[in-house]
């Protein structure tokens, strides 16, 4: 009976030894799994972290901006987007202003630099290509080439633009023809009072020379290059005989003058204005 006691002691203290190393056990357990999760947590952190690096960020692309143009090539787009008639038929409704007449020199206002120097901004608005097509309008023309400018006259005001024409007689006299090039019809048809007996000599000579029409040179010019003709002039080629200066303005907006000889349709020279 007397050891009876010691093994209740016994008992009771090996009793309380595992319930502390029980309550050390579920310690441990409960700092290790909160270790899991904070580490677990740290990972995912991470890894999106490192994902992040790696994978492109979705954007929303903006839509690439149209080229922009120059103040020449802005120019060049308003006169030939409201234009309407082409080169050809404006040089044949100016022939025909003029008995027995020759086209001498055929331009569209405000197409060309020195246009713009001399006069105001013309104010036609649209939205034409000139490119492979006779015509802003995109309707092609008899000759297969576009519309025209050139030399310095004043620039189209609020009834559109306007081609400026000079046709002359056999003895040489120049007239000048106004046309609107909207609707086509003559705006204003004079003779040149400041020309004197010289000038009308020579213009007379030079139309002896040419044998190939403004329209033919206009054709060769627009073969070269795809575009509207904005202007055909008849000029000197530096002592060498006569050519036919044309100016093309492609759908780049830029304009290239093509001198063509007058007498075979050969291309002697060609500039480009990249502005």
């Amino acid at each position: 009976m007397r050891l009876e006691p010691r093994r209740n002691n016994r008992l009771s203290l090996r009793s309380r030894n595992l319930r502390a190393t029980g309550a050390a056990a579920c310690l441990a357990a409960a700092a290790l799994l909160l270790t899991a999760c904070g580490q677990s947590s740290d990972s995912a952190t991470s890894a999106a972290t490192e994902a992040a690096k790696v994978l492109p960020q979705k954007t929303t692309a903006s839509p690439s901006a149209t080229a922009e143009l120059t103040e020449d090539q802005q120019e060049r787009k308003r006169v030939l987007d409201a234009t309407k008639v082409t080169f050809d038929d404006a040089a044949t409704t100016a022939v025909g202003e003029v008995a027995n007449g020759k086209l001498v020199d055929l331009d569209l206002e405000g197409v060309d630099d020195d246009d713009r120097d001399e006069s105001p901004s013309p104010s036609p608005s649209g939205s034409g290509s000139p490119t492979g097509s006779a015509s802003p309008t995109g309707s092609a023309s008899p000759t297969g080439s576009p519309a025209a400018t050139g030399s310095p006259s004043a620039s189209p005001g609020a009834d559109g633009p306007v081609w400026v024409a000079e046709v002359a007689e056999k003895d040489g006299t120049v007239h000048t023809v106004r046309i609107n090039a909207v609707d086509g019809k003559v705006i204003e048809a004079r003779v040149d009072a400041d020309q004197d007996a010289e000038d009308k000599k020579q213009t007379a000579d030079r139309l002896a020379q040419a044998t190939q029409t403004p329209e033919q040179a206009a054709k060769v010019a627009t073969e070269k290059k795809k575009g509207t003709v904005t202007s055909v002039g008849l000029d000197d080629n530096d002592g060498n005989g006569v050519v036919w200066s044309v100016d093309v303005v492609g759908s780049d907006w830029k304009k290239t003058t093509f001198d063509v000889d007058a007498k075979n349709d050969t291309i002697v020279r060609e500039e480009t204005d990249n502005d």
